[in-house]
């Protein structure tokens, strides 16, 4: 009985040193729970960030731009956010970095209804679109209206508040909104209306889409912690894209009243959107190409002030060779 009772407590000791061993982690998303963040949902709930020694809070976000202003002070962990963000913020001094070149192509596009007419570039001058103050979806629309030689003066820009585009769109109070094939394209299918897309990538204007960020302390004091984060974030990636349907279904345990169809378009989108004609292949690595246009075009459409390389907003170092 002794015998019984020893065996019995080393275990019980085991398994609170194993408990303690857990690294407490947070993400912070770039928006609300969409399609673009099911896979690490799905990674969660299979346990591949456990298996990693991580115990993984995901915490959704309110924009880009408030990511990397959390993760740089250091609120969160690590955080997603798209490549303009990371890149103005980190070249005005924030400690911040990507270690993980998630969506090589940006899913940025001019969403509009299909009863609109807007089929090419063209099409858009003398309409009006709905954009939202402070986000590079409006500066980076003029890479695009400057490859497709538009008039921007014939084009009118409406402010209006993120969660309002698609309505905006809906009672034809502007003809399109600037904001995410992945996203906003599938708000307004869901609706019963057919929408239509001119994706940035397509004309002229790729930049890199998503990243995944942490801070250039974590990074320094904490490089295994990121070696094992990104790790177990190409596995969520990789067996999501593998299972969609499931990946999905682990989502919807944290937020029952998603649009499960809607959110399943949403990610099969994204999972074409991780490469770009310069980085197919492994899950998060980033192409200079890509990171070298992505510049280019920040510094000549959003005021981008830095002569600093690629290689200063983005590593490759943490992603599995």
């Amino acid at each position: 009985m002794k015998i019984i009772r020893f065996i019995a407590g080393v275990l019980v000791t085991a398994a609170a040193i194993s408990a303690q061993a857990q690294d407490a982690v947070s993400l912070r998303l770039n928006w609300y729970l969409g399609g673009l963040h099911v896979p690490y949902y799905y990674g969660k709930d299979m346990g591949f960030f456990k298996a990693e020694g991580i115990d993984l809070t995901i915490n959704e976000g309110r924009g880009s731009a408030n990511t990397v202003q959390v993760v740089a002070a250091g609120s969160d962990t690590f955080g997603m956010a798209d490549s303009s963000s990371l890149i103005t913020t980190a070249a005005k001094g924030a400690d911040i970095k990507s270690v993980m070149s998630l969506l090589n192509s940006t899913g940025f596009s001019v969403v509009s209804l299909a009863s609109s007419g807007i089929k090419t570039p063209k099409d858009l001058e003398g309409k009006s679109l709905a954009v939202s103050p402070g986000d590079p979806l409006g500066q980076l629309f003029r890479a695009m209206a400057a490859a497709n030689k538009l008039n921007i003066d014939s084009i009118k820009f409406v402010q209006v508040d993120p969660a309002a585009k698609v309505v905006a769109v809906l009672e034809k109070r502007v003809d399109a909104l600037l904001g995410g094939v992945d996203d906003q394209f599938f708000l307004i299918k869901y609706k019963g209306v057919e929408p239509a897309a001119l994706r940035y990538a397509d004309h002229g204007a790729n930049i890199v889409g998503m990243t995944i960020m942490t801070s250039g302390a974590t990074i320094k004091g904490k490089p295994d912690l990121v070696r094992r984060f990104v790790r177990a974030s190409v596995k969520s990636w990789a067996e999501a894209r593998k299972n969609p349907g499931a990946a999905v279904d682990a989502a919807m345990k944290a937020k029952p009243d998603l649009n499960r169809q809607s959110t399943l378009d949403q990610m099969m989108v994204d999972f074409d959107l991780m490469d770009s004609a310069n980085s197919k292949g492994k899950i998060g690595m980033g192409a200079k190409a890509d990171w070298d246009q992505t510049l280019t075009l920040l510094k000549q459409y959003r005021d981008l002030d830095t002569k600093e390389p690629w290689t200063t907003f983005h590593t490759n170092e943490f992603v599995p060779q």
